[in-house]
């Protein structure tokens, strides 16, 4: 799961051309826009944060990568 943080969206439309951009990238794509927290999540088979980043910034919506949806896989303290 990649999470993006998107400045700009505001409405359906905003919605519309963010998921077009994102299935660009990746046809089957689950994409779901929250508004309100002005984020995306791409649930993809592909992982490329930055192609997704590029897709949605070139639709004109400023992005930044926010912090992984995944579990750390670190397994203990590195001085354990």
């Amino acid at each position: 799961m990649i999470k993006l943080n998107v400045e700009g969206m505001t409405c359906g439309h905003c919605v519309k051309q963010v998921t077009q951009a994102v299935h660009r990238i990746e046809p089957d794509a689950l994409v779901n826009v929250d508004l309100e927290n002005r984020s995306v999540l791409i649930n993809s088979a592909k992982e490329d944060r930055a192609a997704f980043a590029k897709a949605i910034s070139e639709a004109g919506y400023p992005v930044t990568v926010a912090a992984s949806t995944e579990p750390s896989k670190k397994k203990g303290c590195c001085c354990a």
